[in-house]
């Protein structure tokens, strides 16, 4: 069954554009979708349907990207009965992308160099 997020949870999210003059790695993730080696990450919502975030499909982090898709597509996603789920809000803490593994890995935000040349924490 389709584990979608209430409304509520979905209007606590930024409005799309709305954190335009934020950088990726401290665009806070709101939401976590999931399915297989597929995960998508929420930053932007319009409340109802459409999200901006960032996607790895069939865990090829060399070809995630920041995006749009929408949760009625994430819903008609089954695989042999399988659904997409989504963290629960108890489960899901919000988060800055670069502390997210998947995505800091694409982006060599894990890499010392870079985390030297941004004066983040090892």
């Amino acid at each position: 069954m389709w584990n979608k997020p209430s409304t509520t949870r979905l209007q606590k999210i930024p409005g799309l554009y709305t954190t335009e003059s934020t950088s990726l790695q401290d665009k806070l993730i709101y939401l976590h979708f999931f399915i297989g080696g597929c995960d998508w990450y929420v930053a932007e919502s319009d409340g109802y349907d459409t999200c901006w975030g960032y996607a790895v499909l069939n865990a090829d982090d060399q070809n995630g990207e920041w995006g749009y898709f929408s949760l009625s597509e994430l819903e008609q996603i089954n695989i042999y009965g399988i659904e997409v789920d989504c963290e629960l809000e108890e489960s899901w803490k919000l988060k800055p992308a670069r502390l997210i593994d998947t995505i800091s890995r694409t982006h060599h935000w894990d890499e010392p160099v870079y985390k030297a040349q941004y004066d983040l924490e090892a």
